[in-house]
C-alpha cells in the first residue's frame, strides 16, 4: 500500500472523531508547549545574565581585600590594596588591557536647588572607563594630570544628568560634593538598569585621589578594589595568574601564607550562573516532558479501543488483500499522525507562550529587558519526541491489529 494512501486514509479515520483525537493530544500539545516555552525562557535568562555581566565590563577581574587566619579565626586584614598596585598591573601583566583602582564612598550631589543621591560614588583611574567598556555621551574623562592633582571634576550618568540639569547641558557646569564643587567634565552613555533592576546611570565618578583626600580625607594611598580588564576571553585565566604573581611578589606574601587579595573572575560567575540556569531549565524540559509521555500513553488507549471498534473494518480490509504489514502500517500511520499534529499545535502554543511571558516579565519588572528567545531546536526536538512517543504507544495497538484473524473479524459486532 503506498504510504501516502496510507496517510490519507489515516487522516479520514482521524476527521471521522475529532473531538476525541482532539483529547487524545491534549497531553502531547501540552506537553510539547511546556518543553518549547520553558526552554525558551531558560535561554532568555541565561542571555540577559551574559549581557549584563558584559555590561558590568570586558572580560573582567577584580581584585578585592582578602582576610587573614589568626589563632584559627578569619579576620578582615588591613587594607593593602594600592593604585601603585594597579599601574604595576596594566604595565607588567601582559594578558591585561586594562586596569583602574576604585575607591567608593557616599554623598549627596547638589546642583542649584536640587539635591539627589547616587547610587555609586566612585573615585576610579584613567582606564576605568576602558574596563567597564563605557562610552561617554559628552565631554571628556580624567586626565592623569587631574588624577595626580585630586582635580575636583566629575563625570556623571544619565540618571544625574536628568534629576540635577534636566535638559540644560551640564558640561562645565558646578555641583557640590560633602559642600566641595565639583566641575562636570564629561557625561557617561547609559547603560539602563541591571539583572536586579538596580539603575546604573545613577553614578558620579571622580578621580580616586580626588575622593581618598577631598572627600574621605585620608592621607593613605589605599584602594579599595582594582577593576581589571582581560585583553580577551581566552586570557582571563592567563590575566589571573599574571596578576596573582605580581601582586605575591609585590605584597611580599611568604610561602605557605595567604594572600592578602581575592581574585575574582567574572568568567566564573557567568559560568555558575550558565550552570544554574541551564540545570533549571533541564529540570523544567524534564517535568514538562512527562505530559508528553501523559499523552502517548492516552494515545495508545485511544488507538486500542480504535482497533476494537474497527475490528470488522480490519477484516474487510484482509479479505480485499490487504496483509498484516499494511494494517500495522495504517494504525502506526494514524498514532504518528495524532502525535505529529499535536506536536504542531504545541509548538505554535510554545512559540507564542515564550513571547507572551516575556513581555509580561518585561512589563511587570521596571527596567528589565529579557530577550525574547524562541528555541527552536527545543521545538524541533520536542517534535521528534512526538513522532517516537507516537511510534513506540501507537506500536501495540497497530500490532494488535495487524495479528487479527480475517475470518473472526469480519464476525465481530
Amino acid at each position: 500500500m503506498n504510504i501516502l494512501v496510507t496517510i490519507s486514509i489515516a487522516l479520514r479515520a482521524l476527521a471521522k472523531n475529532k473531538m476525541r483525537a482532539s483529547l487524545t493530544v491534549l497531553g502531547i500539545v501540552i506537553g510539547i508547549a511546556a518543553v518549547t516555552t520553558m526552554v525558551s525562557i531558560g535561554q532568555s535568562a541565561g542571555m540577559l545574565f551574559q549581557g549584563e555581566i558584559q555590561s558590568f565590563g570586558t572580560n573582567l577581574l577584580m581584585v578585592r581585600q582578602g582576610s587573614r587566619s589568626v589563632g584559627g579565626v578569619r579576620m578582615s586584614g588591613a587594607a593593602t590594596l594600592s593604585a601603585a598596585d594597579a599601574v604595576a598591573i596594566g604595565e607588567e601583566c601582559s594578558a591585561v588591557l586594562a586596569a583602574s583602582p576604585v575607591v567608593w564612598t557616599r554623598a549627596q550631589v547638589i546642583a542649584g536647588n536640587v539635591n539627589w543621591s547616587p547610587n555609586e560614588t566612585l573615585g576610579v583611574g584613567g582606564q576605568y572607563l576602558t574596563v567597564r567598556n563605557w562610552q561617554l555621551r559628552r565631554g571628556d574623562f580624567f586626565s592623569e594630570q587631574e588624577i595626580s592633582s585630586a582635580a575636583k571634576t566629575c563625570v556623571i550618568g544619565q540618571t544625574l544628568v536628568a534629576k540635577l540639569f534636566q535638559t540644560t547641558n551640564p558640561i562645565g557646569k558646578s555641583i557640590r560634593v560633602k559642600n566641595i564643587p565639583f566641575r562636570v567634565v564629561g557625561v557617561l552613555e547609559a547603560k539602563g538598569a541591571n539583572m536586579v533592576g538596580q539603575d546604573q546611570d545613577n553614578v558620579l565618578l571622580m578621580p580616586y585621589t580626588t575622593v581618598q583626600k577631598r572627600l574621605q580625607g585620608s592621607s593613605f594611598n589605599t584602594v579599595g578594589a582594582i577593576m581589571i580588564s582581560a585583553r580577551s576571553d581566552d586570557q582571563m585565566n592567563q590575566a589571573a595568574f599574571e596578576v596573582d604573581q605580581l601582586l605575591y611578589e609585590r605584597h611580599r606574601i611568604t610561602p605557605g601564607d595567604e594572600p592578602d587579595y581575592i581574585i575574582r573572575n567574572s568568567m566564573e560567575f557567568a559560568e555558575l550562573l550558565g550552570t544554574i540556569t541551564g540545570t533549571m531549565t533541564l529540570l523544567l524540559a524534564a517535568i514538562a516532558a512527562i505530559s508528553l509521555l501523559v499523552g502517548g500513553i492516552g494515545i495508545m488507549n485511544i488507538m486500542l479501543v480504535s482497533v476494537t471498534e474497527r475490528t470488522r473494518e480490519i477484516g474487510i480490509r484482509m479479505a480485499v488483500g490487504a496483509r498484516g504489514k499494511d494494517i500495522l502500517r495504517q494504525f502506526l500511520v494514524e498514532s504518528v499522525m495524532l502525535s505529529l499534529l499535536g506536536g504542531a499545535v504545541g509548538v505554535a502554543m510554545g512559540v507564542g507562550a515564550s513571547v507572551g511571558l516575556t513581555k509580561l516579565i518585561n512589563s511587570l519588572l521596571s527596567g528589565s529587558d529579557w530577550p525574547i528567545v524562541v528555541s527552536f531546536p527545543a521545538a524541533a526536538i520536542a517534535m521528534l519526541f512526538a513522532g517516537a512517543v507516537g511510534i513506540f504507544f501507537g506500536f501495540y495497538p497497530a500490532r494488535r491489529a495487524s495479528l487479527l484473524d480475517p475470518i473472526e473479524a469480519l464476525r465481530y459486532e
